[in-house]
C-alpha cells in the first residue's frame, strides 16, 4: 500500500487534477502523489463516445449525489452526477468541448481574479489542446496532448436544425472557442479515433512512465493535515496519512473540495462546531456560491428512423453499427449524440448569448433504467447559461463517509426562469419550421396544451434538471472579497501549502460546459505550484477583440 512523504500530493485524478499532477510531475526529481477515491477507467462505457448515458448511469464510476429538496423545482431533489474514478467527471461527461464566451474571463478579472481574463487564460486553454479542425487559428492549439475535432458522420436531423435556425434569421458560428461564440453550428467533442479523451488518459498516464507519479485509486480522504497554519499532508479513511513536502493540491471538485475543506476543519466557524469538528481555520465562503446550470426540454416523438434510438425496424442498422464501430472505431458510436448546438440571444439587446440549444437527435423520453433511447424522436434543450440564484454545499456529519447537503436554491432567483421560457418558444419554433416537417413528428412534452408563460413555468420547475457544471463552491477572488476562499494564485487563504485548482474556484460559471476550463485552471495551478512566469498573454486581433467585445472601441 502507499505511505509516505511525497513533494505534492494532489487529491483527485479528474480534469484538473491529472493535468496538475502531469505537469508538476515533468521535473523528474520531485515526486508527486496522486489520491483518487475511485477506482480505473477501465470500463468500456468510459471509452465508447456515444455509450456516455451508460457511463453516466453506472453506480461504481458515480457518486451519485442529489440536492435537498428544492422549492424552485416543485419540491425535486435534483441529481447531481460526479465522476468517481481516474479521470473523475470527464471520464463520464458527454465529451463537450466549450470554453464559454470570452467575456466570462474578463468578467472575473474584473471581480478581483488577477491575471484570468481571456487574453491570460487563452494561452493555457491552447497548451493542452491538439485541434484537428482550426490548425491556423490564434485561438486553438495543435501541439497538445488532448484531441478535439468536429463529430464525425452527424446524424442529419442536425443539419436539420441548423438549417431552420438559418431559416428563423439566426446566425451560423463557424468556431464556438473563436471571439464570438453565438450562432448555430457543429460542435467539437474530445474524442480520438472514436474513443472519449480525459486529462487522465492523455496527460497524467503518459506522465506517468517517468517513475516519479504514484497514484492510489479507492483512497478516500479523511481530512487535509494542518500544522501551524500549514498543510503538510493528507490523512485518509483507512488510517493512513501520507507526507507533502511542499504543497497539497486540492482537485476533488465543487462538491468534494468544499467538503474536504470543512472537514479538515477549515470552513465557516459555527457550522464546522455544529457537526463538533475543531476549527483549525474560518473561513466562511467554503461551500458558499455553489451554482449550476438548469435546462429543461421539449420532446419530439416520430415514426421516423432517423434519429438514434432503438427498435425492431432499427436493429439491422444498429447492429451494423456496432459491429462497423468494433471494427473501425467509426460511426455513430464513435460520436457523443451531442453533435450540434446553437448559442443564442434570447432577447435581441443581451450582450451575449444567454441560452445554449443543444439538438438531442434521440429519443430523450425512455424507459426507467435503461441507457439507450428506446424508440425514436428528438428533443431540443435549452440551457440557462447565466443563473443568478446561488446556493451551498454543507455537511451532513461529520463522517467522512456521509454525502454532504447540496443545496443549489435552483431558480429561486426570479429572473432564472425567464430565459428557459423564451427557450422553450424558441425551441418549438424551430420545429416548426420546413426542415422538420418531413418527420411528422408529434411534441410530447411539454406538449401543445402549454403555450401560457405560467404553464411554462410549471413545467420547467415540475421536469426541468441540471446539466451537470456545479461551480463555485471554493471561490477564487480578491483579498477584499469576503466570500472569496483562494487567491488568484489559487492558494487558500489563511492556510500555507493548500490550493484548490478544479471548478469550485470559478467565481462565476462560465456560458458553456465546465471541462475544458477545468483543464486551464489545473495547467495555470500548476505554473504557480512550480514558480513558473505565467504564459503571455495572447495578442488577439483587432477585428476580434471588437468582435467579443461590441462596445469596445478598437484604436487602429
Amino acid at each position: 500500500m502507499l505511505a509516505g512523504e511525497f513533494d505534492y500530493i494532489v487529491i483527485g485524478a479528474g480534469s484538473s487534477g491529472a493535468c496538475v499532477a502531469a505537469r508538476l510531475g515533468e521535473d523528474t526529481s520531485k515526486t508527486v502523489c496522486v489520491l483518487e477515491a475511485g477506482g480505473h477507467d477501465s470500463h468500456p462505457f468510459i471509452h465508447v463516445p456515444s455509450f456516455v448515458a451508460a457511463a453516466i448511469g453506472r453506480k461504481a464510476t458515480n457518486w451519485g449525489f442529489e440536492t435537498v429538496p428544492q422549492p424552485g423545482m416543485a419540491g425535486r431533489k435534483i441529481g447531481v452526477p460526479r465522476g468517481k474514478v481516474i479521470g473523475g467527471s470527464g471520464s463520464i461527461n458527454g465529451m463537450v468541448y466549450f470554453r464559454g464566451h470570452p467575456t466570462d474571463y474578463d468578467d472575473w478579472a474584473d471581480a478581483g481574479c488577477k491575471g484570468w481574463s481571456y487574453a491570460e487564460v487563452l494561452p493555457y486553454f491552447t497548451r493542452t489542446e491538439h485541434n484537428e479542425d482550426y490548425p491556423e487559428s490564434v485561438f486553438h492549439g495543435t501541439n497538445g496532448p488532448i484531441n478535439a475535432k468536429m463529430v464525425e458522420g452527424p446524424n442529419p436531423l442536425n443539419y436539420d436544425f441548423m438549417n431552420a435556425l438559418g431559416e428563423l434569421q439566426f446566425p451560423a458560428c463557424p468556431d464556438f472557442n473563436g471571439p464570438n461564440p453565438e450562432g448555430y453550428g457543429r460542435r467539437q467533442g474530445l474524442i480520438r479515433d472514436g474513443q472519449r479523451e480525459t486529462t487522465a488518459k492523455c496527460m497524467l498516464r503518459p506522465a506517468m512512465a517517468r517513475g516519479n507519479i504514484h497514484v492510489q485509486v479507492d483512497a478516500r480522504v479523511a481530512r487535509i493535515v494542518v500544522e501551524d497554519k500549514r498543510a503538510t499532508g493528507v490523512a485518509l479513511t483507512d488510517g493512513r496519512v501520507l507526507r507533502a513536502r511542499h504543497e497539497v493540491i486540492l482537485s476533488a471538485g465543487a462538491v468534494q473540495s468544499p467538503h474536504i475543506l470543512m472537514l479538515s476543519g477549515i470552513g465557516p466557524a459555527a457550522h464546522l462546531k455544529a457537526h463538533g469538528i475543531e476549527v483549525v481555520h474560518d473561513l466562511p465562503g467554503v461551500g458558499q456560491n455553489y451554482h449550476d446550470h438548469v435546462a429543461s426540454p421539449i420532446h419530439m416523438e416520430t415514426g421516423d428512423m432517423t434519429s438514434y434510438g432503438i427498435s425492431w425496424r432499427a436493429m439491422p442498422r444498429n447492429i451494423f453499427q456496432f459491429f462497423n464501430y468494433l471494427l473501425t472505431r467509426k460511426g455513430p458510436l464513435a460520436g457523443n449524440v451531442f453533435e450540434s448546438v446553437a448559442f443564442l440571444k434570447t432577447l435581441p439587446d443581451l450582450p451575449r448569448a444567454d441560452v445554449q440549444f443543444v439538438l438531442q437527435p434521440a429519443k430523450r423520453l425512455t424507459v426507467k433504467g435503461v441507457p439507450f433511447p428506446v424508440g425514436h424522436g428528438f428533443a431540443i434543450s435549452p440551457v440557462a447559461l447565466y443563473p443568478k440564484s446561488r446556493g451551498e454545499v454543507t455537511l451532513a456529519s461529520a463522517d467522512p463517509a456521509e454525502a454532504p447537503l447540496i443545496d443549489p436554491h435552483l431558480l429561486e432567483h426570479p429572473d432564472d426562469i425567464q430565459p428557459l421560457i423564451r427557450a422553450l418558444k424558441i425551441s418549438r419554433g424551430v420545429f416548426a419550421m420546413p426542415p422538420f416537417a418531413k418527420y411528422r413528428a408529434t411534441e410530447v412534452a411539454p406538449g401543445p396544451d402549454c403555450y401560457l408563460d405560467d404553464q411554462f413555468d410549471a413545467y420547467i420547475r415540475e421536469t426541468g434538471y441540471t446539466v451537470h457544471h456545479p461551480v463555485g463552491t471554493c471561490k477564487m477572488g480578491a483579498a477584499d472579497d469576503p466570500g472569496a476562499v483562494v487567491d488568484p494564485q489559487l492558494r487558500l487563504r489563511g492556510i500555507a501549502g493548500l490550493r484548490v485548482a478544479d471548478a469550485s474556484v470559478m467565481p462565476s460559471v462560465i456560458g458553456g460546459n465546465t471541462n475544458a476550463p477545468c483543464v486551464m485552471i489545473g495547467e495555470k495551478c500548476a505554473d504557480f505550484v512550480l514558480g513558473k512566469a505565467q504564459l503571455t498573454p495572447a495578442q488577439l486581433p483587432e477585428e476580434s477583440v471588437a468582435r467579443y467585445k461590441p462596445n469596445t472601441a478598437v484604436v487602429a
